[in-house]
């Protein structure tokens, strides 16, 4: 039930974030024009690279709500774990290389910052706006996160991307306008652009960092994952619990998407049951288990004999 659940607690993050960072966006490119700080522009091209993946994870949700159809039998549900590849990518490239090339640069050609009024404004309105979508997502996590899980495992076992995703974006947007706040600040105090263009490295940094993150845990979604234990414990309780069922000999599962689970299994059954018997039985195994487990959409069933090797 929880994995259905971050569906509908995860789009109202992934809006909010969008909306945050498109405001920011304009926010920071307004406050380049007036600075010229590298560090600003890092953290205005890193907000538009995070508007448009709100924008692919909002995508990849719709596109993930298709019929299933003779090419793809089993759904698009994986076109959510598709599209948040795709937005570790982008982070990748537009948010970390492109700052890191632009600190590259401004220490190869110094340039002091402006107006640092409008720079320091500019940063602390981000810092309120990325807070709130920060909030939000918290809020819509703890929504679906068990309380027995830290938040660091909560991002490496959720099954819905866009919870992981929009959560480490706004983190690291915040520390990104510490790092950027913090560089114009020591920049115009001293008098040395440098450390505005270390800022910007810095910020180039945490965003490949990110990135490297976000793309490892989408790859092993999109290869395919497992339920988790607590959720396969409670499928063979199902089957087991199911009449004429003597044990389940072994179990599989995968993730098609977020909220579409594959289960197959070969299950020992008990007594001389006819094929209709069987076939009933077999029904009832299905109906039990998908009581227990709604993702558990696709469900094949084997008759089997535990042999002794």
């Amino acid at each position: 039930m929880a994995v259905i659940e971050e569906r509908s607690h995860s789009t109202p993050a992934v809006i909010a974030a969008f909306l945050a960072n498109l405001g920011i966006a304009a926010m920071k490119f307004v406050g380049f024009g007036f600075t010229g700080s590298g560090a600003m522009l890092a953290e205005a091209v890193h907000s538009v690279a995070d508007t448009g993946n709100e924008g692919l994870l909002l995508l990849g949700g719709h596109r993930a709500r298709r019929e299933a159809d003779l090419i793809h039998p089993f759904g698009y549900g994986r076109e959510r774990y598709f599209w948040a590849f795709v937005v570790s990518v982008l982070l990748f490239t537009l948010g970390g290389a492109f700052s890191i090339l632009d600190g590259i640069e401004k220490l190869r050609n110094l340039h002091a910052i402006e107006s640092v009024g409008w720079a320091v404004g500019v940063l602390a309105g981000a810092v309120v706006l990325e807070a709130i979508s920060f909030r939000t997502a918290i809020r819509a996590s703890r929504a679906v996160k068990s309380p027995a899980i830290g938040w660091w495992r909560f991002i490496r076992t959720a099954k819905t991307p866009e919870l992981p995703v929009v959560l480490l974006e706004d983190l690291a947007a915040l520390i990104g306008l510490s790092i950027a706040l913090v560089a114009v600040i020591v920049a115009d105090m001293t008098g040395d652009a440098r450390y505005d263009a270390i800022g910007s490295l810095a910020i180039g940094g945490l965003l490949v960092v990110v990135a490297f993150v976000l793309a490892v845990e989408m790859r092993s979604l999109l290869i395919g994952e497992s339920a988790s234990p607590s959720v396969q414990q409670r499928i063979i309780d199902a089957m087991e619990g199911a009449a004429h069922v003597s044990r389940v000999i072994h179990l599989r599962t995968e993730h098609l998407g977020p909220e579409q689970l594959l289960v197959a299994a070969k299950l020992e059954f008990t007594g001389d049951l006819s094929t209709r018997e069987l076939a009933d039985v077999v029904n009832g195994v299905e109906v039990a288990v998908r009581s227990e487990v709604p993702e558990a959409r696709v469900i094949y069933l084997e008759p089997d004999v535990l042999r002794e090797p």
